[in-house]
């Protein structure tokens, strides 16, 4: 008999990998969709705008089913780890933010400290296992903890970006490669990409 995968297991499947960081997004987007009453979005019903481009977005993408293709996921580059989440034709959202600390806070003792040397690329093979395991702690215990001890809950005013367009393509005249209409410009009199400007 075949069990069908738990969304946290797609989740890392999707990612590649267990991590806190993962956990995050996935911690934010299933808090959102419950309180939003909203299903996997189909189309852009459903936007996301994520402030960090670390792991969590994945969770974020999986279990909204909003992405850069559909038009629904936006990625605001200011390195918080915070989501903020609507539905098109509601002017309330919700936005989730890191508290400061939690994973440091939340994690055995002696992750940040091995953490650091597994980034540097010093830790010796045993204080890899370790870490990897202590890894895999702090990320279930950021499963488990009431979302209150890890993130703040605000409803925002959702300013929506406009829905998704497909533009044409024109041909740069210096490369020869497509480029969107709108990404397009001049240069000597001729279509050019921004990469041959």
């Amino acid at each position: 008999m075949c069990n069908e995968m738990t969304t946290w297991e797609k989740a890392v499947e999707f990612h590649g990998h267990v991590c806190p960081g993962l956990a995050i997004g996935y911690r934010a987007a299933v808090e959102a969709m419950d309180r939003l009453n909203e299903e996997r979005a189909a189309d852009e019903e459903i936007v996301a705008i994520v402030e960090t481009d670390a792991c969590g977005v994945d969770a974020v993408q999986l279990i909204t089913g909003c992405t850069f293709g559909k038009g629904n996921f936006f990625f605001r580059d200011v390195g918080k780890q915070a989501f903020s989440f609507g539905v098109r034709g509601k002017d309330k959202g919700l936005r989730l933010i890191l508290k400061n600390g939690v994973i440091d806070d939340l994690a055995p003792e002696g992750w940040a400290e091995l953490r650091e040397k597994v980034f540097n690329k010093t830790a010796a093979p045993e204080e890899q296992s370790r870490f990897k395991e202590l890894h895999r702690q702090a990320t279930e215990k950021l499963l488990e903890e009431p979302l209150e001890n890890i993130m703040e809950m605000k409803t925002i005013e959702m300013n929506f970006p406009p829905k998704a367009r497909i533009f044409n393509t024109v041909e740069c005249a210096f490369c020869g490669e497509g480029v969107m209409e709108p990404r397009a410009r001049v240069k000597e009199g001729e279509i050019a990409c921004q990469d041959c400007l």
